[in-house]
């Protein structure tokens, strides 16, 4: 699969920062008064950062895309020294990853002597809070409302007595998100969240119009939401969908759709990806009306 990472000119790049805000996913971070890409975990592709950079420092390149080696990207990100690696690290932690932090600090541990900086003080920066966090040139954190997180659901015994506060619901009514975030653009493939998980891809009006979406169709699983019709950056769609079914290795991916005719270009997206993916799952449609009634619900 050719995937699309974005690329800095570090000669050419000065430090302005225009194109930090521009970076949804929080992937570019200013660092030693350069634009820094300190993960392409997580980076789109999509080049929004592009139209801001006045020095024409930042590129798209095109590559063949690997499962996301945590080693290959710290032997990468290593050289270019220890505030880089710090805020690398602190991504990823603020993304939940722990194995590949592991996996990274393992590795520079392993190779200590080699290494331009103390590692011990890498791992102490780390752990530092963001209020502590002032003695270091790096700024960009990214929108918090991208951090991915996996969210934990308690089981409800049946015939609990429940109050109905904002902490608590009944069984019934309560969320059964699993994990965010949600949308298409902001999900990332390679993110252990999705690891062998069964997969909804819904279109975004397919909630609203099923009062018991959750209960019926999303419990213990993944999601996605997409819109065929009003989202830009469709074939982004198609390449993160392949990387789910290649990469995470997701079991099964369901589609639910509305009955609208425009709806079913997410059927035919998904269709796409399972036919371009090395790997076969099953795929199932899932029919709703514009009512919430489920129409069809087959395996194709």
């Amino acid at each position: 699969m050719i995937r699309e990472i974005v690329n800095i000119n570090e000669e050419l790049c000065d430090g302005c920062g225009e194109c930090i805000p521009s970076c949804h996913e929080g992937a570019l971070q200013m660092i030693d008064g350069k634009a820094r890409l300190i993960s392409d975990l997580l980076c789109d592709g999509l080049g929004a950062c592009i139209g801001h950079c006045p020095q024409g420092a930042i590129t798209i390149e095109k590559r063949e895309a690997e499962p996301y080696d945590e080693v290959k990207a710290i032997k990468l990100i290593i050289p270019k020294g220890k505030n880089t690696v710090i805020a690398h690290l602190k991504h990823l932690r603020d993304h939940n990853e722990k194995a590949y932090i592991k996996e990274a600090v393992q590795y520079m541990k392993a190779n200590k002597e080699d290494l331009p900086f103390d590692i011990d003080e890498v791992i102490t920066e780390m752990h530092k809070s963001e209020k502590g966090d002032n003695n270091m040139n790096v700024s960009g954190k990214g929108c918090p409302g991208l951090v991915e997180k996996s969210i934990n659901r308690e089981a409800v015994k049946p015939g609990s007595n429940l109050s109905f506060s904002p902490q608590q619901t009944d069984s019934q009514n309560r969320s059964e998100l699993r994990q965010w975030p949600v949308q298409m653009h902001l999900i990332n493939p390679s993110s252990s969240l999705f690891t062998n998980s069964d997969m909804i891809l819904a279109a975004d009006c397919a909630a609203f119009a099923m009062g018991d979406f959750h209960t019926r169709l999303l419990k213990n699983k993944t999601l996605a939401i997409a819109c065929p019709k009003l989202d830009s950056g469709i074939e982004t769609y198609l390449q993160k969908l392949i990387a789910l079914i290649d990469t995470a290795k997701i079991n099964t991916l369901s589609v639910v759709i509305m009955e609208v005719p425009c709806c079913s270009g997410l059927l035919q997206l998904a269709k796409a990806a399972t036919e371009k993916a090395a790997r076969k799952v099953p795929l199932k449609m899932i029919k709703i009306s514009s009512a919430g009634d489920i129409l069809n619900n087959e395996w194709i």
